[in-house]
């Protein structure tokens, strides 16, 4: 009997298909867990639908059914915010979703850090995981639900994997601790981190504080575990009621023969050229060493020729391992806790408002910051509830900074995150009260050479840049990026301000920034099962001790705001009477639009009477100030006084003529001349200069009558 014949009975009526929901729900942290699977996206390997409260996120799990000729695994992680999950339609002119948003990009990468450690080495067949916002309640954001919906759809389904993930949010509010807090809450926190992890370990960190300690965040993140074996345990109860087992997957491996040949011919070579400390000489010979293994094998292992290049780079991570593990020994020969040299200069460039130039080894920053008004404001049109951004950070990683020739187009996601942590680790610390003047602060981070960490180095010559340009910064700010080597013994080495190498072929990128009161921004990403908390403290405490040194450092060159140059855009305020707001805005805002134009100044109006003018120095302000002077302030004139004035507009009637800035008098045609005048042809054109006498001022219309012919 096929699907057709089933939906229909003997009387041909259709039957109700049958729903087979599996639903389990708990309460964890004061909030209502439940994950249900069974009945939306079946034909994928996985799914499920996970709801916090009234917040619910579809994950789904699919996976190619063969593998991919490629050296890599191909997995690709989607987070989708739907706008009808909160009941809105998109603004764009299409009037439906478009190219992901930031937000949407940096919750895809934190849900992509902590899965792929879970699959195992060799994984070649394509996974797709896909998180999308079906419901929304503005009381809860949907990030850390689309987190545990993507882990959760791996776990229920088929594709095979090492364990399960979950994930929370903690804040710190009022002193105490708080598991996943609502977006108003957050506001009010001195933290906010989502964190993941295995039963066993901590896989995934990102967030910021306002300068915690260090023991207030490994007290975060302590707490945050227990939460997360409590997700794990539910995730698991669904797990065992599904009941699906998982598929066995062909991994990838290299040719055992190939392998052989290699390491007896290169093995040695490639020890060689690691001797070389210099980073671009060490690429040099290493490249010589592929050329050469390829020239050499290529033809007698034809159809397993991409795997040389691949065998031959495992030995970079075996001889950079063992060296630090076995030996004490980097790459450049440093100790295990030591930043490379540092440089730090300010005032790079002439014409932008700040600068900052941050070089740490080979790796090196400029950072221009630029100082705009309340009109330049990043909207950010996300689905929830969300404010305008007067301060944000925008980070480029062009490939000559790595010495490479690459594709010039839009950022990525690398870019996007690399830019948001810098961004989270500076907003804040700058002066809440210097932003509330109405300023507005972009920082445009050009990373110029790269060679570990220049995210951190952002953050570094980000603080430089502000502090040139005057923005009130409260205290420097210092990024510093730790690295782990760890093997299957146990044996570990905690590394200070890793280089490029030794965050591709080490286990940990842990990334912290803050000032020398505390920890501002924060960034952990591994690719192992997890480390413990004793690795955590330990990074945490050599992070700190790195930080304090970079500050020491900047703090030589620049380590308070700077006055403000002649270019750098200024804010000033004045007052005016509420009730000419209306006379100053104009009709349909003709007066103030006339006003902008004219002096190229910005004026942002409050409902007060308080007007903020934005000029790009003290000539343009003034001249600002005049003209909205001249239409708010009263202006009188005085009965038999004489003035010398500026004709405005000439009628059949008379000529209007302006005695003070922006008041206006009338002179008839009789009050020009003792002798008949038929009419004003050739008597005055507009923009001559006339004497009159301010003859009469009407006490109810004030309006003016001039003569000239009294004089």
């Amino acid at each position: 009997m096929g699907f057709i014949d089933k939906l229909f009975n003997k009387k041909g009526m259709i039957e109700q298909m049958e729903k087979k929901e599996i639903v389990v729900s708990k309460e964890i942290a004061g909030r209502i867990f439940t994950l249900k699977s069974g009945f939306l996206a079946k034909q994928a390997n996985g799914s499920v639908l996970v709801s916090i409260d009234n917040t619910e996120v579809l994950g789904v799990a699919t996976m190619g059914k063969n593998p991919i000729d490629a050296d890599f695994f191909p997995l690709s992680v989607h987070y989708i915010e739907k706008y009808y999950a909160n009941g809105l339609i998109p603004g764009s002119y299409n009037r439906r979703e478009a190219k992901p948003s930031d937000h949407e990009v940096l919750v895809s990468r934190l849900i992509d850090r902590p899965i792929r450690p879970l699959f195992a080495d060799g994984f070649r067949n394509e996974v797709q995981i896909i998180s999308t916002t079906k419901s929304m309640d503005k009381k809860f954001l949907p990030d850390v639900v689309g987190m545990i919906a993507a882990a959760t759809a791996l776990a229920v389904s088929d594709i095979p994997t090492k364990g399960v993930v979950g994930s929370v949010r903690i804040g710190l509010i009022d002193g105490e601790f708080v598991i996943n807090p609502s977006p108003e809450k957050i506001k009010e926190s001195s933290l906010d981190l989502l964190i993941s992890g295995t039963e066993k370990a901590i896989t995934m960190i990102e967030g910021e504080s306002k300068e915690l300690s260090e023991e207030q965040i490994l007290e975060a993140i302590e707490k945050s575990h227990e939460v997360i074996k409590e997700i794990i345990a539910l995730q698991k109860e669904l797990v065992e009621k599904i009941g699906k087992e998982k598929q066995e997957i062909k991994l990838y491996q290299d040719d055992e023969q190939l392998q052989k040949e290699l390491r007896e011919e290169y093995y040695s070579q490639m020890m060689t050229a690691f001797e070389e400390g210099s980073k671009k000489l060490r690429e040099q010979k290493v490249a010589e060493i592929y050329q050469a293994a390829q020239e050499k094998y290529a033809e007698k292992y034809a159809e397993k020729s991409s795997q040389i290049k691949k065998i031959i780079h495992d030995y970079e991570a075996e001889i950079v391992r063992e060296r630090i593990l076995k030996q004490q020994k980097r790459i450049d020969g440093r100790n295990m806790d030591q930043v490379r040299p540092i440089d730090c200069q300010v005032n790079v460039l002439k014409n932008v408002h700040g600068t900052g130039l941050f070089t740490r080894g080979e790796t090196q920053v400029l950072s221009v910051a630029t100082i705009g008004s309340k009109k330049d404001n990043q909207r950010q049109d996300l689905v929830a509830p969300t404010e305008d951004k007067n301060f944000f950070l925008h980070y480029n990683f062009p490939s000559y900074s790595v010495g490479e020739v690459g594709r010039v187009g839009p950022v990525g996601r690398r870019e996007i995150g690399h830019g948001m942590l810098a961004e989270r680790s500076l907003k804040n610390v700058i002066d809440p009260d210097y932003l509330a003047r109405g300023y507005t602060v972009r920082i445009v981070s050009e990373v110029l050479e790269s060679n570990g960490s220049s995210s951190m180095a952002t953050v570094c010559s980000g603080s430089m840049a502000l502090m040139n340009a005057g923005v009130g910064l409260k205290k420097s700010v210092a990024g510093i990026a730790m690295g782990l080597i760890l093997n299957e013994e146990g044996e570990y080495q905690i590394l200070t301000d890793i280089q490029g190498l030794e965050d591709h072929l080490g286990d940990m990128d842990f990334k912290v920034a803050g000032t020398k009161d505390g920890i501002t921004g924060f960034q952990l990403d591994i690719k192992i099962d997890g480390i413990t908390f004793e690795i955590i403290k330990k990074a945490l405490a050599q992070a700190k001790q790195a930080r304090l040194q970079i500050l020491e450092r900047m703090d030589q060159v620049i380590s308070k705001p700077q006055e403000c140059q002649s270019n750098h855009p200024r804010i000033e305020e004045m007052k005016i009477p509420s009730n000419k707001i209306k006379d100053l805005i104009g009709p349909s805002g003709k007066n103030i639009r006339h006003i902008t134009e004219t002096t190229g100044s910005a004026v942002d109006i409050e409902d007060d009477g308080t007007v903020k003018v934005f000029s790009q120095d003290e000539k343009i302000f003034l001249t600002t100030k005049e003209m909205i002077e001249n239409i708010v302030i009263e202006k009188t004139v005085n009965v038999n006084e004489i003035y010398e004035g500026t004709v405005k507009a000439v009628k059949e009637f008379g000529a209007f003529v302006e005695v003070l800035p922006g008041l206006d008098g009338l002179c008839h045609i009789s009050e020009f001349s003792n002798e008949r005048i038929n009419n004003m042809e050739g008597v005055v054109q507009i923009g001559d200069t006339l004497k009159v006498k301010v003859i009469k001022v009407d006490p109810r219309t004030k309006k003016i009558s001039l003569s000239h012919k009294q004089i």
